[in-house]
């Protein structure tokens, strides 16, 4: 029964920066695509802040 809640626990967990970035990059075709997106990582693509300006 426990193991029924964890997996209920999980299927319900909202995803935080680091899982969304991590899925992002997963997505990557190639190596070239790969360097593009970490870039977009580095500059706050994912960090609501940094698109404020703060």
């Amino acid at each position: 029964m426990f193991t029924q809640f964890k997996k209920a626990v999980r299927a319900l967990r909202i995803p935080n920066t680091a899982d969304l970035e991590q899925a992002y990059l997963a997505e990557a075709g190639d190596r070239i695509d790969l360097e593009y997106r970490q870039r977009q990582v580095d500059n706050g693509m994912f960090r609501k802040n940094s698109r404020l300006g703060f």
